[in-house]
């Protein structure tokens, strides 16, 4: 045995393992090295620093990893802590274990503009190292799982922040690659420093009901003991209670308490073959009384990380719930070590576990693409988290081939998935055999039948249903490079509108939109206008760049100290969105959005006209934020008057009295006896307007005040439309 007593455990679980002696004492080449290196170093808990990384090392023996990724645990935070340089590491224990080193060294050294910044590139690395070597990220979720073990030694602050980039991060991360036992230890750690009040409870719930559950399962247990044993079948059967964070997550979802959970406790039947597996299910089936829609078959459908198993929920003794899983003893393993367990096995057929040709690990080549296309980290880490630690659903071709998809994928989802031009070309859909809507969320096992058309033509309403990043970013592509003059039409009009006019005209007489343009890394206004209309860029982005000119400080502007909200109106994240000019409507009155063919969404009044002719599906239900206190939006009346001299120098009056813009007078007579005044102006609400409207009533002489909806009806004037009333979406 080892005379370092820290490294004694892990020797004899080599050993255990049957690993050679030849192998063995280079690990432990790799520990005397770091002990030495790290002699004198301490972490917070006031323990020798060297400890850390034999914890990590103990984490992946129980993994069972090669013996260069033992060695690069021992080594993995030498680059960073001391002053060893990577040629010395590479001459004493080869380039693949500095390789592994420097992959999942930290990046303390960079330098970025933010923590957040420095962060999502920490991932971006992480991600893209673990698509090359799978092994890195066995090295970075042993070392995040031995700090999520010694975290109650940080400051409260630091606890939850690391705990919940644990939970957003790195247990999805083990959770996709299978890691059943370290998933669970993270999810259960950073409950306990995010709701540490929920973590104790149900931690309390589950031992006060622990005697209750076991007498259960004993019961159940004995019962299919017997009848396996009948029918020749060797088995090793197990109950055990959920993990907190399991129990935690399906209180939440479902909101009930504890006590109505009926599967706290699973009976695991462990066989020797797939076929004993189905059969075990018979003789548990005829026993016990199943429970409808509770079963679930992961042998004949993998999940996405390998994980293969029968589930089923019975009625068990004393008539309570049981959950029951049947697996065999390779995917036994699988679920508890996953592509660990995997990568072992090619690894021995001398073929790595990430090569192309691994159906099973296509996700990862994922990774690959999503940094080529997104250009910032941070975006690049949303893409990741959407689509690869999202739950998973498998849809079908009509000829077999299966493609994994995020919960609540569609058929345009499922399209880009297959080629952007697939998903370019897509006019329609059938989801087993039945003409569906592209919208539709599609559920495990369908399958999709993607009709499509000579030429492409993607639609811009996509982006409000579609949950896969790559499909969002195709259609962004492919509208950024056609219909270029509508781009910059819309996108001059939206920044037009933000800034109103005057300050827009001001900003580009000036050249401080072009500077803006330029600083922003495109080449002239026009590409800005462009980058814009089809949503590369926002206008606040743009709006915060931008530096107020001097000559206008009289108009209203949404850049400078007062603050600009995002979006204003709800359900439109994402798109692409102008104000109706037929009816402009402001906040406060009812909305509905049509989708237009390149020009994004217009926003219109419910009661507009022009709707009577809009198909339905071209409708969308949305609503004003109630966050526009800083925007002015822009609308016309026209009152009438007697003939009277001042008459309007007072109406004037009235509108500023309310901090109201006038943009727009005309007046005109009509007979020669009543005066028409038309007044434009900049209104922040329905509240304010109604104001405005009730100061110019109240002047002596002044007939009738009225909204003009160029050419259609007031918001108050009953609409005709042949007896028939237009469906439009429900508003709140």
């Amino acid at each position: 045995m080892s005379e370092e007593p820290l490294f004694e455990d892990i020797k004899k679980e080599l050993i255990a393992q049957k690993r050679e002696k030849k192998e063995i004492d280079e690990i432990e080449k790799a520990f005397l090295f770091a002990k030495r290196l790290h002699d004198g170093q301490y972490r917070i808990s006031e323990e020798p620093y060297i400890i850390h990384p034999v914890e990590v090392a103990k984490i992946l023996v129980g993994l069972k990893v090669d013996s260069h990724t033992l060695m690069a645990a021992f080594l993995h935070d030498i680059l960073e802590d001391t002053d060893t340089r990577p040629e010395e590491i590479e001459e004493l224990f080869g380039k693949d274990v500095l390789t592994l080193v420097q992959g999942v060294t930290k990046l303390s050294k960079l330098q970025f503009k933010s923590n957040e910044e420095r962060q999502a590139e920490n991932f971006r690395r992480l991600f893209i190292a673990m698509a090359n070597d799978i092994r890195i990220v066995f090295l970075k979720l042993a070392d995040r799982l031995h700090n999520m073990r010694t975290l109650n030694f940080m400051a409260a602050n630091k606890q939850q922040k690391i705990a919940r980039e644990t939970l957003d991060i790195f247990a999805p991360l083990a959770n996709r690659l299978g890691i059943g036992r370290i998933k669970a230890e993270l999810e259960d750690l950073s409950l306990r420093y995010l709701e540490p009040d929920k973590y104790f409870e149900i931690a309390q719930l589950v031992a006060q009901t622990k005697s209750e559950r076991e007498a259960t399962v004993k019961l159940l247990i004995d019962k299919i003991s017997q009848d396996v044993k009948k029918s020749g079948i060797n088995a090793q059967i197990t109950g055990r209670a959920k993990h907190y964070y399991s129990i935690y997550s399906k209180m939440k979802r479902l909101n009930i308490a504890f006590h109505d959970l009926y599967d706290i406790t699973a009976v695991r039947v462990i066989v020797d073959s797939e076929k004993e597996c189905y059969e075990v299910l018979g003789l548990i089936h005829s026993q016990f009384k199943p429970i409808p829609g509770r079963f679930k078959d992961y042998i004949a459908m993998p999940k996405g990380n390998m994980y293969q198993s029968l589930h089923t929920s019975v009625i068990g003794p004393r008539s309570k719930p049981l959950e029951v899983q049947i697996r065999t003893w390779e995917m036994h393993e699988i679920a508890e070590y996953g592509v660990a367990a995997h990568w072992r096995y090619k690894e021995k057929g001398s073929q790595k576990a990430n090569n192309p040709s691994d159906i099973q690990f296509s996700w990862m080549r994922k990774l690959v693409e999503y940094n080529k296309e997104v250009t910032s980290a941070e975006d690049f880490v949303d893409s990741v988290k959407i689509d690869l630690f999202s739950d998973q659903v498998f849809a079908f071709t009509p000829n077999g081939d299966v493609f994994d998809l995020p919960v609540n994928a569609t058929p345009v989802d499922f399209a880009y998935r297959i080629h952007s031009e697939v998903g370019n070309k897509t006019v329609g859909a059938l989801v087993n055999g039945r003409i569906a809507q592209l919208d539709t969320k599609l559920k495990n096992g369908d399958i999709v039948e993607i009709l499509t058309s000579k030429t492409p033509a993607p639609r811009l309403d996509w982006l409000n249903f579609v949950v896969t990043k790559q499909a969002a970013s195709k259609i962004k592509q492919w509208f950024k490079k056609n219909n270029r003059e509508e781009h910059i039409e819309v996108g001059r009009a939206n920044l037009e509108h933000e800034l109103t006019k005057a300050v827009f005209d001001e900003y580009l007489k000036s050249g401080e939109l072009e500077k803006t343009a330029k600083q922003m890394n495109y080449v002239s206004t026009d590409d800005l206008f462009a980058a814009l209309g089809y949503g590369e860029t926002t206008v606040n982005k743009i709006v915060n760049k931008l530096k107020k000119p001097d000559n206008a400080k009289s108009h209203e502007f949404h850049g400078g100290s007062r603050k600009k909200s995002e979006k204003d109106i709800i359900g439109l994240e994402g798109l692409l969105y102008s104000i109706a000019k037929c009816c402009s409507p402001i906040p406060g009155e009812p909305i509905v959005g049509v989708v237009t063919r390149a020009k994004g969404v217009t926003v219109h009044r419910i009661d507009c006209q022009t709707l009577e002719h809009i198909e339905p599906e071209r409708l969308m239900d949305i609503k004003w934020s109630g966050d526009n206190t800083n925007k002015t939006y822009n609308t016309t009346i026209r009152v009438e008057t007697a003939e009277k001299m001042g008459l309007l120098k007072d109406i004037i009056a009235a509108v500023s009295d309310n901090n109201t813009n006038i943009t727009y007078a005309n007046v005109k007579s009509k007979n020669g006896k009543i005066g028409i005044i038309e007044l434009g102006m900049e209104l922040d609400n329905v509240d304010t307007l109604k104001k405005v409207i009730l100061s110019i009533q109240a002047i002596p002489d002044v007939y009738s005040v009225k909204r003009i909806q160029t050419s259609y009806p007031t918001q108050n004037a009953p609409r005709k439309n042949n007896g028939k009333q237009k469906k439009l979406p429900k508003k709140n």
